[in-house]
């Protein structure tokens, strides 16, 4: 197959891409202009096509002999998404009707769309939360990857258009921006290296589901021989950790005590949010194969390295 990764040079692109291509797929990246672009080892290649995800002559340039279409873009982050929830909107929903409107006519185009496991649900009502779970989200980010999903169903209702939707929890590992104001486990245990302070908000209690990225993408390329009728699926490690255990993890395999500083919670942070992910092992056959601490550890040694960052 012809892969088109939306989004695709960031963190979860650069797996996503290696993946596809270890599994014999051809794969082309669709990105804003400027954005570094990363190599692959011979004999693999990989396409880059630049533009704006809410240009339609961008995307339709970037479509042209594509199959699957592979949709990570999102502009904004659950933390800050409620302080301009109209450029939530016109950047991912619109952006995302325009790709639908351009495909919705043909059938042998697949469409996997990544939501968020950790937003859309908003308080859990029961953990480990399950797919039927009702969903209300508590930012906009949220309500914006939900929106788009309601909009898949649309466009498969009245065109035909073939999805899969996949609610992740949270990867870490390797490649994730240190800088960026997402990612705890790895953000974590890049300042525990280095000696930089740590900030953990609240009580350190808040329970979230973290899995490790090759875990993840794993299921994403699954996704392109997938027939059956489920459209959504949760996709995580099935356990819960909260914060504090996460630091404590951090230290057992920095194999020293991790100095930190406790700020105030955050109000979108919903106490717990562990996914059920037996339907994705049911109709996928994907079970996550890597542990916490090995995720950690295959973490740090990339962290270590000098050109690791990159």
């Amino acid at each position: 197959m012809k892969c088109l990764v939306l989004g695709g040079g960031g963190f979860l692109g650069y797996h996503l891409c290696r993946a596809l291509l270890d599994a014999g797929h051809e794969v082309r990246i669709f990105d804003r202009p400027n954005i570094a672009r990363y190599t692959v080892p011979s004999p693999y290649s990989i396409e880059w096509s630049e533009g704006d995800f809410v240009n339609s002559e961008d995307l339709e340039r970037a479509l042209t002999g594509c199959d699957i279409i592979y949709h990570l873009v999102s502009t904004t982050l659950p933390g800050s998404s409620n302080d301009n929830p109209s450029y939530d909107i016109e950047t991912n929903v619109v952006g995302t009707i325009r790709l639908l409107d351009l495909v919705r006519g043909d059938k042998f185009r697949k469409i996997v769309f990544l939501s968020s496991g950790g937003t859309v649900y908003g308080t859990p009502k029961d953990v480990p939360i399950r797919e039927s779970h009702p969903t209300d989200p508590v930012c906009s980010y949220g309500i914006a990857k939900l929106t788009i999903e309601k909009y898949l169903f649309l466009y498969h209702y009245l065109y035909g258009l073939d999805y899969c939707i996949f609610r992740f929890a949270n990867p870490f590992g390797e490649r994730q921006r240190i800088e960026a104001a997402q990612g705890a486990v790895t953000v974590f245990l890049h300042n525990a290296f280095h000696g930089q302070p740590i900030e953990i908000w609240g009580d350190g209690t808040v329970i979230r589901d973290y899995i490790y990225v090759k875990d993840a993408v794993d299921v994403l390329v699954r996704a392109i021989g997938y027939a059956g009728s489920h459209r959504v699926f949760n996709i995580g490690s099935g356990e819960g950790r909260s914060l504090n255990q996460v630091l404590a993890e951090i230290e057992v395999v920095l194999g020293r005590h991790v100095p930190l500083t406790r700020v105030p919670g955050r109000p979108f942070d919903v106490p717990s949010n562990v996914l059920d992910i037996s339907l994705a092992s049911e109709m996928l056959g994907w079970r996550p194969k890597i542990s916490f601490r090995e995720g950690l550890l295959r973490t740090l040694e990339w962290i270590r390295e000098p050109a690791g960052q990159g």
